[in-house]
């Protein structure tokens, strides 16, 4: 699940293309020491536009605060700008743990491929293989989509996070209130989809659409016999020792450490800030459920695009992309973007978000620098671009 803004729909769920590429011009005002400074002096100078850039995200009122860490050959880097708590004024902590909406569909693509790899099932494989009879209606048809046109949203799958009688129900004002805690079966996001009519034929075209990976992740059950959640977990969460990771369930609470998580939630009051952070996680699952820190997420793709969860085959299919309409400057693989810079820099990885939540992870090719950051508000995404522009152009 990732988040943009509409003046129509409010919050709704959309591509991380959002974030069309931005030249970013650092700030020229000096940053005051701050007690939470990183304590890793070459790097921390290495990162300074980093900073900066996320220091003026936070005063232009484009969320309350960040949270970010960055790899490289200099070390770790680690910090925050900003707060966790509206309503105490505490900051936030480079130990955060938040709701990173579609960064999860990288997991679940890494998942799919590993079985591949192992023989259960073919990239090329119809959804109907697997999940007989699902995807029926409305001209949509699971015989004629494959698996690989889930991954890379070519399905033409009418994304459930666009139906807007689910969004005022679920994503915005006082429906969100009022049905926040409300747990939502996978099926149920399916059905919303399948009530519309496909965009395109399959393998047209991209748009972006969560209900791909909604049936992803119920590709995934079939085919492994297990929970989605069970081989995540299995397959990636515990080889790479991710300890802050988990996928939530149907639980409405983050684990500590955390901040709080805000939204703007009615277009008609623009001024109106809502505490957030109790959500039902289900209402995400393999689309976008996964909590997790920037620790983390840097582990993972550092682990991804070094070749140590897939074989060569597989991980070469994951980077081959098919172009995604309006940014020029990014393309879309197997659950993964490639973004390209304004100086020119290649970078692999993945945007997210949920009501309250955005974040990006993103990495060199190589693996070897990484960025991830998380906002704690979901109204802006378009100066999350100028913060990965500070951290490799700059």
């Amino acid at each position: 699940m990732v988040l943009r803004k509409s003046s129509k729909f409010g919050v709704v769920g959309l591509v991380a293309a959002a974030m069309a590429a931005t030249a970013f011009v650092a700030p020229a005002q000096a940053v005051p020491e701050r007690p939470d400074a990183p304590d890793t002096a070459p790097a921390a100078q290495g990162h300074r536009a980093t900073q900066r850039a996320m220091d003026a995200a936070v005063r232009a009122g484009h969320t309350p605060g960040i949270t970010a860490q960055a790899r490289d050959r200099h070390g770790v880097w680690a910090s925050t700008s900003g707060v966790g708590d509206r309503t105490t004024g505490a900051p936030r902590g480079k130990n955060d743990r938040f709701r990173v909406g579609s960064i999860t569909k990288t997991f679940v693509a890494t998942v799919l491929l590993q079985l591949e790899a192992e023989g259960e099932l073919d990239l090329d494989d119809t959804v109907d293989r697997h999940l007989p009879g699902l995807i029926r209606g409305n001209g949509n048809d699971g015989r004629k989509i494959t698996v690989r046109q889930l991954l890379n949203h070519t399905s033409g799958l009418f994304d459930y996070l666009a139906d807007e009688k689910y969004v005022e129900k679920y994503m915005r004002g006082d429906g969100y209130l009022k049905h926040r805690y409300d747990t939502l079966p996978p099926e149920k996001h399916v059905g919303v989809a399948l009530a519309h009519k496909p965009l395109f034929e399959p393998g047209a075209k991209h748009s972006y659409s969560n209900t791909n990976y909604v049936l992803a992740g119920l590709i995934i059950e079939a085919v492994g016999g297990r929970t989605y959640e069970a081989e995540v977990h299995d397959r990636i969460i515990e080889p790479l020792g991710l300890k802050a990771t988990t996928n939530p369930g149907n639980s409405i609470r983050l684990p500590r450490p955390s901040s709080r998580g805000y939204s703007k939630l009615f277009p008609s009051d623009p001024g109106r800030i809502d505490d957030i952070t109790e959500m039902n996680g289900s209402q995400g699952w393999a689309d976008g459920d996964i909590i997790s820190t920037t620790g983390d997420l840097n582990r993972f793709y550092n682990a991804l695009l070094r070749g140590k969860l897939l074989p060569p085959k597989q991980l070469k299919a994951m980077r081959t992309t098919v172009t995604t309409p309006n940014a020029p400057d990014m393309a879309y693989g197997l659950g993964i973007t490639r973004f390209k810079t304004s100086c020119g820099m290649t970078l692999w990885g993945h945007g997210g978000g949920m009501v309250g939540w955005l974040s990006l992870a993103v990495s060199t090719s190589d693996g070897r620098h990484q960025l991830s950051f998380s906002y704690n508000g979901d109204w802006d995404e378009g100066s999350m671009q100028r913060v990965m522009e500070a951290e490799y152009c700059a």
